[in-house]
């Protein structure tokens, strides 16, 4: 067991050195970065309370967005390259290179939040602020980008395309984060349904302090299902011995 791990702890460590050694890590940070800001503080000045609802409730559209173009690299590159394939032939199994890529990508994922603290500092010195939200906030971010890059994973596993890879996640992650915005077209019938599917529904919940049990294990089944369909992605490829 303890081998599987340090095989999964080397692949991810490996990812994550590709990933900020390259100067796109930062420039994606740097964009999110600039478009939630905009996006924030042209609404935070006029609501006229120190709160990040305004940055949360965006949240969900901005990682659509942003955490495919983050994964999209992790197999569709090395798929390209012709080096998973040499991965492939080497004693690992599917499920210890998922883990080792999921690992990184949520990393990389979680890593453009970090300068968004910021917002919650100039909150914080503007005006007296509720933690809680804010704790719930970020919290309920995690498991967002827990669900969004295992979604982005597996778009990546599944062509060499990095391009394909993007939109096919992006458009899988923008109808779960925005599907309970438009529950008021559909049927009484299905709403309720849909209402659960959605990402956004679950997010709010939780950014609101509520950490219901129901929000977590819908976060976590949308993440187990990805990772096992990448899981029989990557099994797939397997060269036969």
């Amino acid at each position: 067991m303890k081998g599987k791990q340090n095989i999964r702890i080397a692949i991810a460590k490996r990812e994550l050195a590709s990933w900020f050694s390259s100067p796109v890590a930062y420039i994606v940070a740097c964009v999110f970065l600039v478009f939630s800001g905009f996006l924030f503080f042209s609404t935070f000045f006029l609501v006229d309370r120190a709160e990040l609802r305004g940055f949360f409730a965006i949240l969900p559209v901005l990682f659509a967005f942003f955490i495919p173009a983050i994964t999209m690299r992790l197999f569709s590159e090395e798929t390209r390259s012709g080096s998973v394939e040499t991965l492939m032939t080497m004693p690992v199994s599917g499920f210890d290179v998922t883990i080792g890529k999921y690992i990184a990508g949520l990393v990389s994922s979680a890593s453009i939040l970090v300068p968004t603290l910021a917002y919650a500092v100039t909150a914080a010195l503007l005006g007296e602020i509720e933690w809680g939200p804010v704790a719930g906030g970020y919290l309920g971010a995690i498991f967002l980008a827990a669900a969004f890059t295992s979604i982005g994973l597996f778009a990546s596993a599944l062509t060499n395309n990095q391009i394909i890879a993007f939109f096919a996640a992006f458009t899988v992650s923008i109808f779960l984060a925005m599907i309970d915005r438009f529950l008021v077209i559909f049927p009484a019938a299905i709403v309720a349904p849909l209402e659960y599917l959605s990402a956004g529904y679950h997010f709010d919940s939780v950014s609101r302090g509520i950490l219901d049990s129901r929000d977590i294990v819908y976060f976590a089944s949308i993440t187990a299902l990805f990772l096992a369909l990448t899981v029989r992605a990557v099994d797939g490829r397997r060269s036969p011995k």
